[in-house]
């Protein structure tokens, strides 16, 4: 339940999904004819049918909220849990809404309609094993697909050795602090901080990557996750993410505000 789960937070991928949904449902209600759908003539179909399609996107849509707050609630790590909670809610909430469109609309001021659990049994069971599955691969697909395409722009920061090696999206690195003959790397990993340490040189990486900026003989910080200067006892500081503190030499100082488009500190 709690393994990791491929997710992609992109509105317009859902809203295909969703629309993609909608255009199912209604095709498989009009090829299928559950529901005494026979009884209708063509015309009550394309008026009718269309609308179980509808509820089912409008349904997928409404979850989108909940879908990102369990996302952010979750550190930006969604896991297989997560993707339950979501299916689950969305069956029921579609299921309820078919339920009272068939009652108030379908079947308004008939006698004797279909009964919950039989609805449930012969037409909302079997149609949720056709439908679900495109929900799901879908889904999954789209998460693969990001995934795939977050890996393509993941930077690697080199060690000495062979296997030393930190992968990770630019924006998730933080800063690197020289250790000697290694350097520690500070970077995010969804919601918590983590360090690697690597046999490398300050000034190699540096070269090597030129859009992080160089704050003082044994830092490099990355400069998405600056968040304000500090000064204590006439020392220079930056904060960044995770109330980390980095010293700025004076040998770095103008460059370091020219950077960060600072005309004073």
């Amino acid at each position: 339940m709690n393994i990791k789960y491929p997710f992609d937070p992109l509105l317009k991928h859902h809203v295909f999904i969703a629309l993609g949904l909608g255009i199912w449902i209604f095709l498989f209600l009009y090829v299928t004819e559950p529901m005494d759908v026979n009884e209708f003539g063509d015309q009550e179909k394309l008026i009718y049918l269309p609308i179980y399609g509808v509820i089912a996107a409008a349904c997928y849509l409404l979850f989108m909220p909940l879908q990102n707050l369990l996302y952010r609630k979750s550190g930006y790590d969604w896991r297989l849990k997560h993707e339950l909670i979501f299916l689950i809610c969305f069956v029921v909430l579609t299921m309820t809404f078919a339920r009272l469109y068939y009652l108030f609309v379908i079947v308004a001021d008939q006698p004797n309609p279909y009964s919950l659990w039989y609805h449930i049994k012969t037409i909302f069971l079997p149609a949720l094993t056709v439908t679900l599955p495109i929900v799901i691969i879908n889904r999954f697909a789209f998460g693969k697909y990001k995934e795939k395409k977050l890996e393509q722009q993941k930077i690697e920061i080199e060690g000495e050795g062979q296997y030393e090696s930190v992968r990770l999206l630019p924006d998730d690195l933080i800063c690197i602090q020289s250790a000697d003959n290694y350097v520690e790397v500070f970077y995010r990993d969804g919601s918590e901080l983590k360090k690697t340490l690597i046999r490398n040189k300050l000034s190699i990486i540096s070269d090597t990557f030129p859009e992080l900026l160089r704050t003082h003989r044994s830092f490099i910080i990355n400069p998405f996750h600056f968040k304000q200067w500090k000064t204590d006892n006439g020392k220079h500081l930056l904060q960044l993410s995770h109330n980390i503190e980095v010293p700025i030499s004076k040998t770095y100082l103008d460059k370091t505000k020219a950077r960060l488009n600072f005309t004073t500190v």
